[in-house]
């Protein structure tokens, strides 16, 4: 029994740049220790914290016991202890509300156990099988290795950026370090953007190294699930753990490898608080653990192939695809000079509907790719003009022709179609622009003998759709596939020879710095899924701007071009990677009140703002700017230093508050600002 009085600082997950002190009553003296969880009062409620210090005095007059000691083990390991303070401090968000992130689901509201379903202890990875993937690497795969294994051998931290053409077996480098770091005792951490989309990843993961050494995390499972997957990475029983950016938390122990893959995925990036950037995340993590990153793609992010030139992370090239195949062919179809049908333009080109009926004669597969779901993307009525927007958010509705619904893809409002204008009372409402559901009924128009299914969020919503939908398409059970950007995800088909962009101007015409760098990346991905067989692929993009740098780029397979060129602009206009954006978003129900918000809070910043480092924009109106019933105002803040950029905003936050009727978000290095 300790018997000189302790006292613990406390985190809580509340928005409050804060610890706080407590006393620990005699009976809890020895239960106390960093990392676990207890019961405080806090204002006029009881909470749950974080103790992240044990001490023997404090420096406040006055403080309030701990009520309880919820862990008889720490929660928290140091290391994660360190993580997420480091996120709190470069996310700009409170230690607690880190830390909560850090906590798994079966542990929230201060949970210590959970009953565990039988039909948890058997996770369902997918119904077919997958071959043993050919460990022999070719003499790009060897050299990448080499330069990777002396880090992993020496135990030092060090971030790779493994650059490789789509199918040019960067998977099998990362098996391949992998065993490197089993042999050593040690564990290893994968990402992928989403397993859900991603079985193949998964498969080829749990066939290589066995179902008990691997720990497959992914947001379709249930909390008996992830309680379960929980404790064997905690006890030691699973080495590898792979899942999404959540899986940053998980509680793994000797970490000597992190991979993260497609890490140009967008996916990445956390949209609630902490707002973190797993890419980042896991470089801070590796650096904790003295572990080895390496970050794989065929269109790396920009900022990721900054720090390769800048040194930050050393470069690793594999320019060929594996077993001598060659990238497929890519022709562009100019779409305004195709023929109309009726009064409207073609949605499958003349070019693309020959080559779909080649494939299906020759027994081939077909990927088509659209990354606009529904059937029409406005409903508008010719005589008056008017557009059928989303009561709740500035944004047109999208009708889906199969639920027979205009519905809000943002705030999922769902509403009934009206046979007259509202406005004008004209009965001449038609439906305009494409989706997924509108291309799989002119699929089925055009070939009404073939076998097609759409793959998009709105056809998985059953949880293993995802997986039979994969296992239909792997079997031949379907001939063509229409889906959203999830098709550009991994898939690896033999048998699939042709790809087709339905329309690459979609991502193109966003109102966001990244649309040139998200379209390269989706038509390089997206064209990558074809020729891994023995037959040779081809990809046909149609647009309206053939000459655009990003299609063109693409056309060529050129991420190095591309590069060059989008970084022209990006320096011009001083955008990331040039300065770190930090987005501070305000919202209100009265538009008025957000406007005047964002306007007084530019100003407070100008006004704390002392030197040239850090660059403050004017207050505007968000591209969208009503969402789910709030006007959105934005104040964005540049700085080559993103802890400047932080330090002036705590700064002024210290002083400035908003309206009681006001919210505010911040984003530190936003990936759009929408």
């Amino acid at each position: 029994m300790c018997d000189e009085k302790r006292f613990v600082q406390v985190a809580v997950n509340l928005p409050l740049n804060d610890v706080f002190d407590y006393s620990v009553p005699l009976k809890y003296q020895d239960a106390v220790s960093v990392g676990k969880r207890v019961w405080v009062p806090f204002r006029n409620k009881v909470i749950v914290g974080y103790i992240v210090n044990v001490r023997g005095s404090t420096d406040i007059p006055r403080t309030r016991d701990i009520r309880e000691v919820i862990d008889t083990e720490p929660l928290l390991s140091e290391e994660m202890l360190k993580l997420t303070r480091w996120i709190a401090d470069y996310y700009f968000c409170s230690w607690g509300e880190a830390i909560e992130a850090a906590v798994a689901g079966p542990f929230k509201k201060g949970k210590t156990s959970l009953r565990v379903r039988k039909s948890a202890l058997t996770l369902r990875e997918s119904g077919s099988e997958l071959k043993s993937a050919d460990m022999t690497l070719n003499a790009h795969q060897d050299k990448a290795l080499l330069r990777i294994l002396p880090y992993i051998q020496e135990e030092k931290f060090k971030t790779f950026l493994l650059h490789g053409i789509t199918a040019s077996g960067k998977t099998e480098v990362y098996f391949a370090a992998i065993e490197a770091v089993l042999q050593r005792n040690k564990s290893a951490l994968v990402f992928v953007p989403e397993i859900a989309l991603t079985p193949q990843t998964v498969q080829r993961f749990t066939q290589k190294f066995g179902r008990d050494k691997v720990s497959v995390i992914h947001s379709r499972l249930n909390n008996s699930e992830k309680f379960v997957e929980w404790q064997r990475i905690k006890n030691g029983e699973a080495k590898i753990v792979v899942g999404p950016r959540s899986a940053i938390f998980s509680p793994l122990r000797d970490i000597g490898l992190i991979v993260v893959d497609e890490e140009h995925e967008h996916s990445y990036k956390q949209e609630d608080v902490p707002r973190y950037h797993l890419v980042q995340a896991a470089i801070k993590r590796a650096e904790i653990s003295r572990a080895v990153v390496i970050l794989g793609s065929a269109t790396p992010l920009l900022e990721s192939m900054y720090c390769a030139e800048q040194g930050e992370y050393e470069l690793i090239e594999l320019p060929e695809r594996i077993k001598g195949l060659d990238l497929p062919p890519v022709q562009v179809v100019d779409m305004s000079m195709q023929r109309r049908v009726g009064k409207r333009p073609a949605l499958i080109s003349k070019v693309l509907e020959d080559n779909i009926v080649r494939c299906i004669k020759n027994k081939e597969q077909v990927i088509l790719f659209l990354n606009r779901r529904g059937f029409s993307t406005f409903v508008h009525c010719p005589k008056c003009g008017y557009v059928v927007h989303c009561p709740r958010c500035n944004i047109a509705l999208v009708y889906h022709f199969d639920r027979k619904e205009l519905v809000c893809h943002h705030c999922h409002y769902h509403g009934t179609v009206a046979q007259l204008c509202p406005e004008c009372r004209s009965g001449y409402i038609q439906y305009f622009g494409t989706g997924t559901q509108k291309v799989e009924s002119e699929l089925h128009r055009l070939f009404p003998g073939a076998r097609i299914a759409r793959m998009d969020s709105d056809a998985l919503q059953k949880k293993t759709a995802h997986f039979e939908i994969f296992d239909a398409f792997k079997a031949h059970e379907i001939d063509i596939m229409i889906g959203t950007q999830m098709l550009a995800k991994g898939l690896d088909f033999p048998n699939v020879t042709l790809v087709g962009v339905i329309s690459a101007d979609v991502t193109l015409n966003l109102p966001d710095f990244r649309a040139s760098e998200r379209t390269f990346s989706l038509l390089t991905q997206v064209a990558g899924r074809t020729g891994r067989g023995a037959v040779a692929g081809k990809v046909i993009i149609q647009t309206y701007t053939p000459k655009n740098y990003a299609i063109q780029c693409a056309i060529t397979h050129d991420y190095n071009a591309f590069y060059k060129q989008e970084m022209v602009f990006r320096e011009q206009l001083s955008l990331p990677p040039y300065a770190h954006m930090v987005s501070i978003v305000l919202r209100s129900k009265e538009e008025a009140a957000a406007a005047a918000a964002a306007e007084d809070l530019a100003k407070a910043l100008h006004r704390h703002n002392k030197g040239p480092l850090v660059s403050i924009m004017d207050a505007s109106p968000l591209p969208i700017s009503k969402l789910r019933g709030y006007f959105r105002w934005a104040v964005v803040i540049k700085s080559r230093d993103v802890l400047k950029a932080n330090k002036l905003l705590a700064a002024v936050f210290a002083q400035w508050r908003p309206a009681a009727k006001v919210k505010v978000a911040v984003d530190v290095d936003p990936l759009m600002v929408l």
